[in-house]
């Protein structure tokens, strides 16, 4: 069975899933680095620019955004001369109008952001909405059915084709919207696929009458929050229970799962123990020690993971294992447990792209073809596409994992400036946030007059800076004063926190 603890902060959110207590998956969010793309708002023409074919549309941002006339949906016309009223070419091409008889200033427009604000440059737009679910990509001004190239064969392909039009309807008889599905819709049930359609039909109605009754600089759909995307993407039939330790969103979380999700509400649990929710699986243990190097098994042997920018290399060891009866045995019972450990540890660190494995040299084929049976095995239970090639003949497991997000370690850590990037560290905000949380864990158990702070000088700063409304909340939260001390000397991840 699996449980899914959610420890929500107004900085950060995480998410591990555990399974017979042991950490599979985890999921970090935090609220300064979510990105505007996907984000709709109801935006305003502000300037239309025929040189460049171009218009700046007032979303509400700081600076104005950028929407390129091949980013207009094929629907939007101005009446004379509009999308609508284009006749073809004689080669048969129906020409793009220029975008000042398809815009113009004061134009109200519902827009979708493609592309993040970059230095001076404002957030890329379009007309052309998609909005992304579990196993659907839904195209509410289109009509067609798209299938992922990923998906096997054709016939494959058509058979999920028929399936999504009986599932979609026509347009005349309350269907309507087209939809593309994703590659991890190849294996999903009628059941799984209707309840997407569902949910994204449900989303586009709720932004359309957002619109109709909001002005421009509205933001009328954010991309889901992780706290969301649990209910919405992580829930399966096996999820025996989702605990959150927030009671806002708690109560957020149900009313969402009440009108998207409501197979998953019956599993939410609002979390009021003493202890914090990730103290009970021991999990800040385990995303410390999914930040090393090493990972040591548990009949002795070893695993050393290094990351790269080209690839992930993985070399099995079997350091202090003697417990079989020979040499081979050995070997044999180490890459067992190590596949199972690879799996589950590429799934903590999030490892994308091409993955080496070096198990130790087998001399018989059996146990090379049940290592690599078993690796098949455990890495079947992650959501990320995988792809396994057999052993080489320089008797290397060769892998891609497909990439979804950053890594563990380069959403946490950076290059360590003392070791010119050979290493790495817990940036400034990681450490802050650790204080946080410890703080928040003494207060439990002690009762001080005052919490001091003594760190290194980076840290101290942001906690003043940046993070100075998050020290100021904690601090009235528990009651208590909260000071801060420069460390001159201190490692940027060592802190101290004395109780006066």
């Amino acid at each position: 069975m699996q449980d899914i603890l959610i420890n929500w902060t107004p900085q950060e959110t995480r998410v591990a899933v555990v399974e017979n207590g042991a950490v599979q998956d985890l999921h970090i969010e935090r609220a300064l680095e979510r990105g505007l793309v996907g984000n709709i708002y109801q935006g305003k023409v502000a300037r239309v620019l025929p040189g460049m074919q171009s218009a700046f549309i007032d979303i509400g941002l700081e600076r104005a955004a950028f929407l390129h006339v091949a980013d207009l949906h094929a629907g939007y016309g101005t009446g004379n001369g509009g999308a609508r009223d284009r006749g073809a070419d004689a080669s048969g091409n129906v020409p793009q109008p220029p975008i000042e008889r398809l815009v113009f200033e004061g134009q109200a427009l519902t827009v979708q952001v493609i592309k993040d604000p970059i230095g001076t440059k404002g957030a890329r737009l379009s007309t052309q909405v998609s909005i992304a679910g579990r196993m659907l990509v839904h195209l509410p001004q289109d009509n067609h059915i798209g299938i992922s190239q990923k998906i096997g064969s054709p016939e494959l392909r058509e058979q999920l084709r028929q399936r999504m039009v009986a599932l979609v309807g026509k347009p005349e008889e309350g269907g309507g919207g087209g939809f593309i599905l994703r590659t991890n819709a190849e294996e999903a049930s009628d059941t799984e696929l209707a309840d997407d359609i569902d949910y994204l039909r449900k989303t586009w109605a709720a932004i359309r009458e957002r619109a109709y009754a909001s002005p421009p600089g509205t933001l009328l759909h954010q991309d889901l929050t992780l706290a969301e995307r649990v209910l919405r993407d992580l829930t399966v039939d096996d999820t025996q229970a989702i605990r959150i330790d927030s009671r806002l969103q708690y109560e957020h979380l149900l009313a969402f799962g009440n009108a998207y999700t409501p197979g998953a509400v019956g599993k939410l649990v609002h979390y009021q123990g003493e202890r914090p929710i990730f103290d009970l699986c021991n999990i800040d243990e385990e995303i410390r020690r999914a930040l090393a190097r090493r990972v040591d098994l548990k009949s002795g042997g070893y695993l050393i993971i290094d990351q790269t920018e080209a690839l992930t290399t993985v070399d099995v060891n079997t350091g202090g294992f003697v417990g079989a009866r020979n040499f081979d045995d050995t070997i044999f019972k180490t890459n067992l447990e190590a596949a199972g450990a690879i799996a589950r540890q590429l799934r903590l660190r999030n490892l994308g792209g091409i993955i080496i494995v070096d198990f130790i040299d087998m001399t018989r084929e059996d146990h090379q073809a049940a290592v690599l049976a078993e690796f098949r095995k455990q890495l079947a239970r992650d959501r990320t596409r995988t792809t396994v090639s057999g052993f080489t003949q320089l008797g290397l497991v060769e892998m891609t994992r497909k990439r979804t997000r950053e890594s563990l370690a380069h959403l946490l850590c950076e290059p360590c400036p003392t070791c010119e990037g050979r290493g790495q560290v817990k940036t400034a905000r990681s450490v802050c946030y650790d204080i946080l949380r410890e703080v928040l864990r003494e207060a439990r158990q002690f009762d001080p007059k005052e919490f001091r702070v003594v760190a290194s000088a980076s840290v101290v700063e942001m906690l003043l800076d940046e993070e100075s409304q998050y020290l100021a909340g904690l601090s009235e939260f528990i009651g208590k004063p909260i000071s801060l001390s420069v460390e001159p000397s201190a490692n940027p991840e060592n802190y101290d926190i004395v109780l006066l």
